[in-house]
């Protein structure tokens, strides 16, 4: 099985975050990296949406996700570990459409925070950078639902 991380930087809403473990188990994501102010298990309210799946995906936590992009883009050469394709889910004017983008595993796919997005120091360490198009008044969607569109079609790439 390849190899498909998440990374979500500074997410505020724990209820997103459960929401991410729940997808993320039925994607077969292999680990979330929980980054900044991204609340971390075990908590009632990442419980709560996660149902169990907090349980069931390795997570860890990094407070700076810039140096957790660092350690996957260049890997000590004894710890085993490949390259990580770095893909960024964000509104952004180097963005490409992401039904045209063709994922290389390892890959992680970060979201960020709800508000602000991923900053752009952040997207400028990326390899890649994904949109969701949107047709009605709002610019984006949730973050755990734009998580889950783009995780769904990077899995779909990879079977």
């Amino acid at each position: 099985m390849k190899e498909f991380y998440v990374i979500c930087d500074n997410i505020r809403s724990l209820e997103n975050i459960g929401s991410i473990f729940r997808t993320s188990d039925a994607l077969g994501v292999s680990k979330i990296f929980l980054c900044g102010i991204s609340g971390k298990p075990p908590n009632h309210k990442i419980s709560k949406t996660a149902l169990g799946a907090e349980k069931t995906i390795p997570f860890e936590y990094y407070r700076q996700v810039g140096r957790l992009i660092d350690k996957l883009k260049n890997p000590s050469a004894d710890s085993g570990q490949k390259k990580v394709q770095i893909v960024a889910l964000e509104q952004a004017k180097s963005a490409i459409e992401y039904t045209k983008f063709k994922p290389k595993f390892p890959l992680a796919l970060i979201m960020g925070n709800e508000v602000k997005g991923i900053s752009k120091k952040i997207l400028q360490k990326s390899d890649k950078i994904i949109f969701l198009p949107m047709s009605g008044q709002k610019e984006s969607l949730n973050v755990s639902v734009a998580f889950g569109v783009a995780g769904y079609y990077i899995i779909n790439k990879k079977l």
